[in-house]
């Protein structure tokens, strides 16, 4: 793969000589992004023994209803389970996490939706106990960055950002929004979807738009969930209930609710009680009557795609990488496939151009074969047609009563081959 030029105008320009003398430090690795991707990075590499020093513009939320907290969550998959096990972090998590016991996924036509066909994954078809444990992304932001405070070898600056980037064959010059300025051998743009270190790269994107936003939020019920996760399909898009824990002694749930964009706003401008009563209607009552319990946050719902995973002396992972719908619990999961990968490529200079092209290698087929599975699948789940709502219903009986095809369909889902 072709490495290009990084070298962005950013108002200054500094002979590489001077630059020289104005660096104030100098680190192994710098990651751009204090996202939950780019901390369990930091924690893993730092584990390694590797010097990591991680930026990011934003000061994380510090509770689920300040502005700007990230109120989906993650149904964390066993492999994710592994890397964090292996970061030193899934200890501080479990307190927080919910088992996910089964996934029900359920398909419905019309308004009130009406069921068409519904089936039930098991996780022993795996041999697990639980296909992962959930937990609020919010509360995960949180609790890394606490533990990333503690880590040995690992320097945290957050509200500064990145800014420019000039790498050369033996390391990196690194400026942030700041002034500061540093070395690094490897750099890693984990800045998500409009990520700065991709734009400092000239990496060029590639998006597909289905007129969909979705909205996420928490929210109580009077039906126990069972550790249940539930897929309800209707025009429009999906709509997902993820387990969690009780909230003041109700059964909890996250829910994300894709729709045409026209829709999700209507959402959000309905008045509480006709917003629960379309809640409850949307998830065809399987958890009860229903209540909104934290404010909605809502996004659009895009493919994005890179034409390059690397660059001299860098690397993009999760969101600066891939963007996908939020369909199969695959995004942080595929995100912290991403770091997992490139750690276990990386030696002595973690920058070197053999390992970070075999990233590329690794990565790209995985990522080329999800982003277009979840694509034609978030396609096929929104349609309002009668006779592709048959198919898609008649789809998922075949799948779920055909073993052998079941075990890999969800092998695949968990990250599997």
């Amino acid at each position: 793969m072709a490495f290009v030029s990084q070298k962005r105008n950013v108002g200054f320009h500094v002979p590489v000589a001077r630059l020289l003398c104005l660096v104030m430090t100098d680190t192994d690795i710098f990651i751009s992004g204090a996202g939950i991707a780019g901390m369990i990075g930091a924690a893993l590499l730092a584990r390694r023994g590797y010097r990591v020093t991680v930026c990011d513009p934003a000061t994380p939320p510090e509770e689920m209803t300040s502005e700007g907290s990230d109120l989906r969550s993650t149904a964390y998959l066993a492999p994710s389970i592994a890397v964090l096990e292996e970061a030193g972090l899934w200890e501080k998590l479990v307190p927080d996490a919910t088992p996910l016991e089964a996934l029900r996924v359920m398909d419905s036509a019309g308004w009130p939706p009406r069921q068409t066909a519904t089936r039930t994954f098991r996780p022993a078809d795996l041999v697990l106990d639980a296909f992962g444990r959930n937990v609020m992304n919010w509360r995960a932001h949180r609790t890394l960055l606490g533990a990333l405070r503690d880590a040995p070898n690992v320097t945290l600056m957050l509200g500064v950002g990145f800014a420019d980037l000039l790498a050369r064959d033996d390391r990196a010059f690194v400026t942030l929004t700041d002034g500061t300025r540093l070395t690094a051998k490897l750099v890693i743009g984990a800045d998500g979807r409009t990520s700065p270190v991709r734009e400092a790269c000239g990496i060029e994107t590639r998006i597909r738009r289905y007129g969909q936003k979705a909205v996420a939020f928490a929210c109580t019920h009077d039906l126990p969930h069972q550790g249940i996760s539930t897929e309800i399909y209707n025009a429009g898009g999906a709509m997902v209930t993820v387990p969690l824990a009780d909230q003041n002694g109700s059964p909890a749930s996250c829910i994300v609710w894709m729709d045409n964009g026209d829709a999700i706003t209507a959402l959000t401008r309905m008045e509480p009680d006709a917003f629960n009563a379309r809640l409850a209607d949307r998830a065809m009552h399987v958890l009860g009557p229903m209540r909104k319990a934290t404010p909605l946050r809502v996004w659009p719902i895009v493919t994005q795609t890179v034409n390059q995973l690397i660059a001299r002396r860098t690397a993009l992972v999760a969101e600066a990488a891939h963007v996908m719908p939020p369909i199969g619990a695959q995004g942080l999961n595929t995100s912290i496939a991403d770091m997992k990968t490139l750690a276990d490529l990386l030696g002595e200079d973690p920058g070197d151009p053999d390992g970070l092209a075999r990233y590329a290698s690794l990565r790209h087929r995985d990522l080329a074969i999800r982003t277009a599975a979840i694509d034609a699948y978030n396609r096929l789940c929104r349609s309002g047609s009668g006779p592709i709502q048959a198919i898609r219903a008649a789809g998922l009986r075949g799948v779920a009563d055909i073993a052998p095809l079941r075990q890999r369909i969800m092998k695949a889902g968990m990250g599997g081959a």
